[in-house]
Parts: C-alpha cells; sequence; structure tokens
C-alpha cells in the first residue's frame, strides 16, 4: 500500500462529512430524479464506526434499512477525499442497481457458491468485487466520473493475485493504457482471464444475476492460490461484502432459478452461439420450475449474505416457503344456523368458576362490598336463532414420525414435515387450530401441549429432529381425549409416518393397550382419522393397518412428494366434502 497520509483531526473528518453531505443530491441524480435514500451516516471515530459495523473498509451498504455508512477517517488517510461523488455514487448503486435488494443478492449468492468448489467462504468478497465492477463502469462510461482516480489512489505495490486479476478488467473495460492501475508484468494466463472478465461485465449488464456465477468462476484460480484476498487494498473496498444485519430472510431463496446450474460456469466453456440464443431477460432460460436446494444449502445462502438466525430458525422459513404454493382450502363446519347470546337473568357466581364470568354492575349494585361466592352474580344467557350460517374451523391433532429413519428436516428435504407444513398451514389459514407432535422412541417426543394457533411454534415442532427408535406417543393421543365434551370442536387426527405407527397399537406407559385409546380418539376427536405412510408395499398385508383401518382410520400410502400434494387435495375431499354429522355439513 502506499504510504498513509498523516493522521487528521476530528475537525478535518467533520469538514469533509460536511463537503460530502452537500454533494448527496447530486449522487443521488446520477441514477435517476427520483432516487430517494436517507443521508449516508458519517462515522467520526472507531468506536462509531465499529457500532455501525464499519471495520476495515472506508464505506458500507445496508440492505436491510437502505443505509450508507462512511469513514472520514478512513477516507483522508486513503487519501480520496476529493472523490465524494464517485464513492457517493458508487454506494447509491449498490441500492438501486445491483445487489439492490435482498432477494437478488441471495440469488447471486447462490450462483457464486456453485463456481466456487470448495472456497464458497469467499462468495461473500467475490460477489462484492463483481457487483463493483458493474457499478464503476456505469459510472465511468455514463457520467464520466474518476472512477479509475480512486483505484490509482489505493494503488498497492506488493498486491495479490485476486487484487492485480480485477484491477486489469478495469484497465480492459475502460481502455486504458496498461500500468495504469496494475504495476509489473501479468501472465499470459491473467491476461485472458481479464478479457473474459471484461466480457462478462459487458455481456451481463443488463442481467447481472446470471453472470454472477461466470465471474467467480474466473476468481477461483486465484483465490486458490496462496493468501488470495489479503490485498489491503481489497479489503478496503469491500462495501457490500455482508448485506443484512438482523434476522430478516427474503422470500423465493429455497426454490433454484431457471438456469441457475448452467450459469455458474467457466466463461471460456461456453458456446458462443449457443450464448446468443439465450433470453435475455431476468431469470434467464427457460427451465422446468419445481427444483429447490437442500434446507443446509438454503442456510448457507442466509448465513452467507450476512443474515443471523438460528437452525430452527432457517427449517421453519424452508418448509413454509415450500409448502405455500401448495396450501388446499381446510375444512369447516357449517351449523344450519348461527345462534346470538342473549341475557336472560342473573346467577350466582362462586369461587371456582371464571372471574370474567363476574358482572361487576350487579354485584356493586346488591352489596357496597364483595364477598366472593356470595354477593357475587354472573349473567344467564340464552341462545336466539339467528339468520346466518354459522362456521366452526376444524382443528388439527398431526403427529409426525421423526424416528431415525427419517431425515433431519434442517439438512436434507423431509417430505414428512412438508407434508405437515402444508396441513397445518391450511389449517391455520382457515382459522383452525393445530396441536403438533413430533415423535420418535420413547419419551422421545416434542409437542405444543395442545390446540393452538401460533404458527411458530408449530413449524417449530414440525421441522424438528429426533431421531432413535420408533415409538408413538400413546400418552399424548390418550390425555388429549380423555376428557373431551361432546361441545368441544370437532378434531381431526393426521399421522404421517411409515409402518412404524402400528406402535400406536402398543402399550402406555401405564401398561394399557394402545387400540381402545385409539379408539376412543377417534371417537371422541369427532372429524375422522387419517395414517400418511410412506409404504412401498401393499399396505392390506399388515394385520396392524387392517386393523386400524377397521378401526376407522382412512389410510393413505405415498411414495414421492408429488404423491403428498395429491393426498393433501384428497385429505379434504374424502374426509370432509360429503362428511354429514346430526350438528351440520363438514367443507372445505
Amino acid at each position: 500500500m502506499k504510504t498513509k497520509a498523516p493522521e487528521h483531526t476530528r475537525s478535518d473528518r467533520v469538514l469533509l462529512a460536511e463537503r460530502w453531505r452537500e454533494r448527496w443530491p447530486e449522487a443521488l441524480g446520477l441514477w435517476g430524479s427520483f432516487v430517494r435514500l436517507p443521508e449516508p451516516i458519517f462515522c467520526q471515530d472507531t468506536a462509531q464506526a465499529r457500532a455501525e459495523g464499519l471495520t476495515e473498509s472506508f464505506a458500507m451498504i445496508r440492505l436491510t434499512d437502505h443505509r450508507i455508512v462512511l469513514s472520514p477517517m478512513t477516507i483522508l488517510s486513503l487519501g480520496i477525499g476529493e472523490y465524494a461523488l464517485e464513492i457517493m455514487g458508487h454506494e447509491i448503486g449498490h441500492h438501486v442497481y445491483c445487489p439492490a435488494d435482498m432477494s437478488d443478492t441471495g440469488r447471486m449468492i447462490a450462483r457464486i457458491r456453485r463456481a466456487l468448489p470448495t472456497m464458497e467462504q469467499y462468495a461473500p468478497m467475490v460477489g462484492n468485487l463483481y457487483t463493483d465492477l458493474l457499478i464503476n463502469d456505469r459510472l465511468f462510461r455514463q457520467h464520466g466520473l474518476r472512477m479509475d482516480a480512486v483505484y490509482r489512489a489505493m494503488k498497492a505495490p506488493h498486491a495479490d493475485a485476486l487484487w492485480t486479476f480485477y484491477l486489469r478488467i478495469y484497465e480492459i473495460l475502460w481502455g486504458l493504457q496498461k500500468g495504469t492501475l496494475v504495476e509489473g508484468e501479468t501472465s499470459t494466463e491473467l491476461e485472458a482471464d481479464a478479457r473474459l472478465g471484461n466480457r462478462v461485465v459487458r455481456s451481463y449488464a443488463n442481467d447481472w444475476v446470471r453472470g454472477a456465477g461466470r465471474f467467480a468462476a474466473l476468481c477461483l484460480t486465484y483465490l486458490l492460490a496462496e493468501k488470495a484476498g489479503t490485498s489491503e487494498a481489497l479489503r478496503a473496498i469491500l462495501d457490500a461484502q455482508v448485506t443484512a444485519c438482523g434476522d430478516e430472510i427474503p422470500d423465493g431463496l429455497a426454490e433454484m432459478d431457471d438456469g441457475e446450474e448452467g450459469d455458474s460456469i467457466h466463461p471460456a466453456l461456453e458456446d458462443d452461439e449457443a450464448e446468443e440464443k439465450r433470453p435475455t431477460q431476468p431469470g434467464g432460460p427457460q427451465a422446468v420450475r419445481g427444483n429447490y436446494r437442500e434446507p443446509f444449502e438454503y442456510g448457507q445462502i442466509l448465513r452467507a449474505m450476512g443474515i443471523t438466525v438460528s437452525d430452527e430458525d432457517i427449517a421453519v422459513r424452508y418448509y413454509r416457503e415450500r409448502a405455500r404454493p401448495h396450501l388446499v382450502p381446510f375444512p369447516v363446519r357449517v351449523e344450519p344456523r348461527a345462534s346470538d347470546p342473549m341475557p336472560e337473568g342473573l346467577d350466582q357466581w362462586d369461587i371456582g368458576e371464571p372471574i370474567d364470568g363476574i358482572n361487576w354492575i350487579e354485584t356493586a349494585m346488591r352489596a357496597p362490598v364483595v364477598v366472593p361466592g356470595v354477593t357475587t352474580v354472573q349473567t344467564r344467557y340464552g341462545e336466539e336463532r339467528g339468520f346466518e350460517k354459522a362456521v366452526t374451523p376444524i382443528d388439527l391433532d398431526l403427529y409426525v414420525d421423526c424416528s431415525g429413519s427419517m431425515p433431519d428436516p434442517r439438512q436434507a428435504t423431509s417430505y414428512l414435515a412438508l407434508a405437515g407444513t402444508i396441513i397445518a398451514l391450511s389449517a391455520l389459514r382457515a382459522g383452525s387450530r393445530v396441536q403438533a407432535t413430533l415423535w420418535s422412541d420413547t419419551g422421545g417426543f416434542q409437542t405444543t401441549n395442545g390446540f393452538v394457533s401460533d404458527e411458530r411454534l408449530i413449524m417449530t415442532v414440525i421441522t424438528g429432529y429426533i431421531g432413535g427408535g420408533t415409538a408413538f406417543p400413546i400418552h399424548i393421543l390418550r390425555d388429549t381425549y380423555a376428557n373431551r365434551k361432546p361441545t368441544d370442536r370437532t378434531v381431526h387426527i393426521l399421522c404421517i409416518s411409515d409402518d412404524g405407527i402400528t406402535t400406536m397399537y402398543d402399550n402406555d406407559e401405564r401398561g394399557n393397550s394402545g387400540r381402545p385409546i385409539a379408539a376412543n380418539a377417534l371417537a371422541r376427536a369427532a372429524g375422522g382419522g387419517s395414517l400418511v405412510l410412506n409404504l412401498y408395499g401393499d399396505w392390506r398385508n399388515n394385520k396392524e393397518l387392517l386393523f386400524a383401518s377397521e378401526q376407522g382410520w382412512a389410510i393413505y400410502p405415498v411414495s414421492t412428494w408429488e404423491d403428498l400434494v395429491a393426498f393433501s387435495r384428497e385429505f379434504v375431499r374424502r374426509n370432509y366434502l360429503a362428511h354429514k354429522t346430526s350438528r351440520g355439513v363438514m367443507q372445505p
């Protein structure tokens, strides 16, 4: 690195910030007359810079709150204080051009990671270099800004190979004489790579997400070199390496883009003729939709973006996103007539009854001193038949097998977790409550402990992982329906498993057979029961499953994702479309 300027005083830093603020409207105008962003945050000391997340670089962006952070202290030490328009215009470009938003950042990172086998950890840095090239080329060519002068001021005499390769691309892009930015000789291989880098920047300026993997493939050789990416000058320009702060997760990253895999290739391997025929609109060439990355890959992309979330939160978001296109109308019970409550008089309120039932006005009028159980009264209500039909959602009691034979939903796609997510979210959307239980061996279970409407709690249970043996949680089925009243809301019991579901008929911890427990649960739930089982043979050859069918359980054998989607539809049609009860008709 060249010799830095002497230390500057705080007044120098304040003066620089004032001068740069005056040019902020002009910098915004570089990207359009309607571009609006809050003024940059100027960090006047190291503590403030650290608090804002700015460490080695002189500038950074945050896509989560659309802020630009600048360090006048570092800017002055690098000798680039006169380039206010160039630097602020560049930072604005990150917000309005590339990466612009968190979703496109994730799509770019996904392609770059594919092109960097064994070096995936460098994907954020490579993405930063790539978007800088695109932004600087536009500012240099369209507005004549002195982008080359900024890099000349930061010239490093002992630069690493990656930094040399990067600066050589700029020389070719802008028609600069060789040596303007790069010092010393360059190899034939580096020259060829730099020319390919120039072609990528020019060819994909309007479709930059597709070009990201190609640029990354060019960088791989230099990343594999010893001490790659350690140049002080390189570290100083990494203003968009981390674009996120916090736990905000963008939509659309669980599914791979069309052509994502094909876009992550070395430009030298491309067929020029075929490339000319590729469509130029965002999204790339047409391909079959529906290809999803695995949960662990999804999590790696989020963390490369700087999003700080737990494995549990990643799994919840992944399965929610995958389930969303397949949500189905969940059944409700339609009553012949709704009834309206009508006050008919007063009854004594006694200790042990719900306290919110006390009619405090009437209680106070009876005596000046309130004596619970003596002076307290409650309103007695009758019913008056209304004119509108009443719609009552049907609750869902969901049991998802998570024994050792099942995949960990946080690492690989678990179709059991996915099917459970589709049904549970469909139920919540209809206003139903859900009790979710994840089970494995004896004592190995997670549950919501009752019927709830908390989506995150339900999803955390469904997408969790236990592993181990196989033993259905008979005690949860038993206790859920032991004291259920006929007036309670109707429930459908749904179990997603394989042939291990037959452990439902083992003895519980009290030594009681699971057969009468299952029968009692079906009777008191009143909404039927379904066993969705991953089976490859004919289930009728299994005596326990035959008994389950005779007991009233509807059995659905499935083996593929398509089967699970079909099941979701059939689940509604078979159980509810034409299922009549004395209290009304169940409808989706």
